[in-house]
């Protein structure tokens, strides 16, 4: 379910320092407020679906989407996560192409779209802009490559609890050390690439040997040097 709505930009993704419009004149500015639609979407809620035609992007102002592809045997690949600022679904349409992944809301979502003729304009007419949007590109297909990595040398556990640090960084913890995301088991392993079953039994043993805690969805996190040690992570 959506809802369109009317709100200030001074309210929205437009006005945040980190944003990717921040480069943006005072006249595209102006156009892209005067072009867009914020769109309100409840938790389950689908913005996009893969295959489908995208006539525009979106600009998270609230709440969490996540980015899947669907497998052969209807299995989701979780690909990543949007929360506030982030901005989905530009690379099909700067390419043109069908839409290769399905967006789903987590978090009752407040979003900004942006058709597809604002961002190209902006894309051709701004150099800052371009610069930005290509870096956001250039990360995700890093992500994407460690995560190949990953897949083909990690074990399920090392992946799970590098998971749980990456959860943590991205979207940090409550005053109880708990994460600031709920997420089902299905969809934990759908992050990790495994079996459901796997990831509960895995979830227990990390209980078991004190690096977290369960509380239905809700994952506190007691032993962080414990889990990156198990993850293999190093910076």
């Amino acid at each position: 379910m959506k809802n369109l709505q009317t709100l200030s930009c001074d309210d929205g993704c437009l006005a945040r320092s980190d944003s990717i419009f921040k480069h943006l004149s005072k006249e595209e500015l102006d156009l892209v407020t005067f072009e867009k639609t914020v769109e309100q979407f409840k938790r389950g809620s689908v913005i996009y679906r893969e295959s489908s035609r995208i006539n525009g992007c979106y600009c998270i102002q609230k709440g969490i989407v996540k980015v899947f592809k669907t497998g052969i045997d209807g299995k989701e690949q979780i690909i990543r996560f949007a929360q506030a600022g982030d901005i989905i679904g530009f690379r099909s349409v700067l390419s043109s192409e069908l839409a290769c992944t399905t967006a789903e809301v987590l978090d009752d979502a407040y979003t900004c779209y942006i058709p597809s003729e604002t961002l190209v304009h902006l894309v051709k007419n701004n150099g800052n802009f371009s610069m930005d949007l290509m870096q956001i590109t250039c990360k995700e297909l890093g992500e994407a490559n460690a995560y190949i990595t990953d897949i083909a040398q990690k074990t399920v556990r090392e992946r799970l609890a590098e998971i749980l640090i990456h959860l943590k960084k991205d979207f940090g913890l409550d005053d109880n050390k708990v994460l600031q995301i709920s997420l089902t088991r299905e969809e934990l392993a759908n992050i990790v690439g495994t079996a459901t079953e796997s990831v509960i039994r895995l979830l227990s043993e990390f209980k078991q040997d004190q690096l977290i805690e369960l509380n239905g969805r809700k994952i506190k996190i007691l032993d962080e040097p414990g889990l990156i040690r198990i993850g293999n992570l190093y910076e």
